[in-house]
């Protein structure tokens, strides 16, 4: 998913690593995405032509890398975002980053992704309402399990949500597209 967050944050134009590492961090909810994990990123990128390098000048005189997404890499870009595993399904951070570009995904890959995620949310609920019933989970145990139970339940609120949303644009794009 790092890879992902890296090459999405490089769609609305050239930045440099120091930024990189700050907007991964804030996504990631961390100070900053450590330089172990964004250079090396950033340099495989660069040598399978995703990313483009050039050297800026620094404000203290330094010399910078900025880095750009290429066009190839705003394919793979697309592609990567609207492919959402079972894996993906589980992570609410690679749910929520494909949900942030939905704007690069197609209705399809959007619906897609949706489904799996809320199909995931059940799965958990009736996990967790298993785990209640077949053992002790003690009071606290049972607040974490009811806690994450509503959380669930919100999020398929708003997936319903998201839904509505994508079937408002689906009917304004098809009626301009009819006016035309």
């Amino acid at each position: 998913m790092n890879d992902l967050i890296i090459l999405a944050l490089l769609f609305d134009g050239p930045k440099h690593g120091y930024q990189l590492k700050k907007e991964a961090g804030f996504i990631l909810r961390q100070e900053t995405m450590h330089n172990n994990l964004v250079y090396p990123l950033l340099r495989r990128f660069t040598k399978q032509g995703l990313v483009s390098k050039k050297t800026t000048p620094g404000q203290r005189g330094q010399t910078r890398q900025q880095y750009a997404l290429t066009a190839k890499g705003r394919k793979e870009l697309v592609q990567s975002l609207a492919e959402f595993s079972d894996q993906d399904a589980r992570s609410p951070d690679a749910f929520c980053l494909r949900v942030g570009m939905f704007d690069l995904i197609k209705p399809e890959a959007r619906f897609g992704i949706l489904s799996r995620r809320e199909a995931y949310l059940f799965y958990r609920e009736e996990r967790l309402a298993a785990l209640k019933a077949n053992l002790d989970v003690g009071t606290y145990g049972g607040e974490v399990a009811r806690f994450l139970v509503e959380q669930g339940q919100a999020e398929r609120l708003w997936i319903e949500r998201l839904r509505r949303m994508q079937k408002q644009k689906s009917r304004g794009e098809s009626s301009s597209a009819d006016s035309r």
